[in-house]
């Protein structure tokens, strides 16, 4: 069976290092460090942006009720794929400390960074046993992107990993590179069944907690078992990986997996910018293109080829067909890419050519690392950055915390739009409307109707007294021209919103 250095297979190093070799073995280390010691500062502050609204929600039902939390959104009893095994861990988390989900949602960002960061490590030494391969992989993975600043669960880019360090996908992702680590030291080693059907059940435990992600960790997995070809004694184990995996996706209480594949057009419609400004988003991920070709021309058989080559097939395919949703695929298709940049710096050919690789890397890097500029301000604050850095800086959201202060409590449903719908139910409140999709609401079109007819400036007062009560509404969020008989306005908060209270 063919085999590639490892950690299994350390590398002699006899011949005396200079100073420049030195230098490079060690400042891809300094820099990386640098970079954690700023994603564990932006942890402190948690700044708010896409879907943290939807994970506070769903542990503030778990931690109310772990065994019939319904909908995190919504009052409705429905599954939802948000419900995980990692969430209920932080559901129970804060049920049994009493803590904060913000709290405990800092300290799963913790955990999914420490995972994520090990994980790295991990899977790059079975391709390199180079001291500088997994730093200067890691730092492939956060800065070569692209010129335009892009960020979105489940991707690795600094500015996103600063938003979603907290999410279910980080977590997922930490997952999946020990996910690949593992497998690829079982197919070399011959490994028994106790270690497959390990395999199999961390397999369905990713595809749980982060369904795209399971999609990615899949891709890589298929990748690593074309590139071992590994004989009929192992393909017994893997069958029984594979089932093992199957049963507890079909077994999880919580919510039907399989269902989720015929979720509706609503999630095409969110991916479809997946597909937008490809070139500006990723373009400095074709120098591990090139990097890939030069490693498949040495081996036919090279795992991160092949891991390219079937993300970059999905995500192909789901653009071609309409199916935006499986552009959540492509961080199959940057992964390897990215890694594979990384390795030619440190382990390709001549020291010549590992020279030249690791100039131009290092030139990439650097631009993207300036395109993320602006995540510094996570931490310091917009006010603080040079004025350069802080046109690159995004705002990230505010929190509706002030209209918990004004009354609102845990299980009252607030009448709000899409955006506001995003966060409310954060601190515990339902709306009338989920501010995401959700392929078990099966009345979510009903109730997204209801909430435009209610904000429309032409609804008589009698429709809205009737959305109001039809949906159980004890508190309003929106403009500052909806006071009238139904309603009485309490406080304003930020940007012009304003709270009502329903009047009986």
């Amino acid at each position: 069976m063919r085999t590639a250095p490892s950690e299994l297979e350390p590398v002699s190093r006899t011949a005396p290092e200079h100073g420049g070799a030195r230098l490079g073995r060690s400042l891809p280390g300094a820099v990386a460090a640098l970079v954690l010691v700023l994603l564990l500062l932006v942890v402190v502050r948690l700044p708010w942006a896409g879907d943290l609204g939807m994970h506070a929600a769903t542990v503030q039902r778990l931690s109310r009720s772990l065994a019939h939390p319904g909908n995190p959104l919504v009052d409705a009893d429905t599954p939802s794929p948000y419900y995980s095994p990692w969430m209920l861990v932080l559901g129970c988390a804060a049920k049994l400390t009493g803590l904060s989900v913000f709290v405990v949602l800092r300290m799963a960002a913790l955990v999914s960074l420490a995972l994520l960061v090990s994980g790295v490590w991990r899977y790059v030494r079975t391709l390199s046993a180079h001291r500088a391969a997994p730093a200067t992989a890691f730092l492939s993975l956060v800065f070569l992107w692209g010129p335009l600043l892009f960020e979105w669960s489940g991707f690795l880019s600094l500015n996103s990993l600063a938003l979603t360090v907290s999410y279910p996908s980080v977590f997922a992702l930490g997952l999946s590179f020990h996910f690949w680590a593992w497998l690829t030291r079982a197919v070399r080693t011959g490994a028994g069944w106790g270690v497959w059907l390990g395999l199999g059940a961390l397999w369905a435990l990713i595809l749980l907690c982060h369904q795209f992600t399971g999609v990615v960790a899949s891709l890589g997995a298929l990748a690593t078992v074309i590139a071992a070809r590994p004989g009929r004694p192992v393909l017994p184990r893997l069958g029984a990986a594979l089932a093992l995996g199957l049963a507890v996706l079909w077994l999880w209480p919580y919510y039907d997996f399989f269902a989720l594949f015929s979720a509706g057009a609503d999630l095409e419609a969110v991916h479809r910018p997946l597909y937008e400004h490809l070139a500006a988003r990723f373009g400095l991920v074709l120098l591990g293109v090139v990097a890939l070709v030069a490693r498949g021309r040495r081996d036919h058989r090279d795992p991160l080829a092949l891991f390219f080559a079937l993300g970059a097939l999905v995500f192909a395919a789901g653009g071609l067909t309409g199916h935006y949703s499986w552009g959540r695929a492509l961080p199959a298709a940057l992964i390897p890419a990215q890694l594979a940049a990384a390795l030619e710096a440190v382990t390709a050919g001549r020291r010549a050519v590992r020279t030249a690789w690791a100039w131009v890397l290092g030139a990439a890097l650097v631009a993207g690392a300036w395109t993320q500029a602006g995540t510094l301000g996570y931490v310091t604050g917009r006010d603080a950055l040079p004025g350069v850095v802080a046109a690159k800086y995004r705002t990230p959201w505010t929190g509706y915390q002030w209209i918990m202060r004004a009354g609102v409590s845990y299980g009252d449903v607030v009448m709000a739009r899409r955006m506001p719908a995003r966060q409310i139910p954060a601190y515990g409140p339902y709306t009338v409307a989920p501010g995401y999709p959700d392929v078990f609401l099966r009345d979510a079109g009903r109730r997204e109707a209801a909430v435009s007819r209610y904000f429309d400036a032409g609804t008589s007062p009698a429709e809205r007294r009737r959305i109001l009560r039809e949906y159980g509404v004890r508190w309003v969020v929106g403009p500052g021209d909806l006071a009238g008989p139904q309603v009485r306005r309490v406080t304003a908060g930020p940007g012009g919103q304003v709270l009502y209270r329903v009047l009986p």
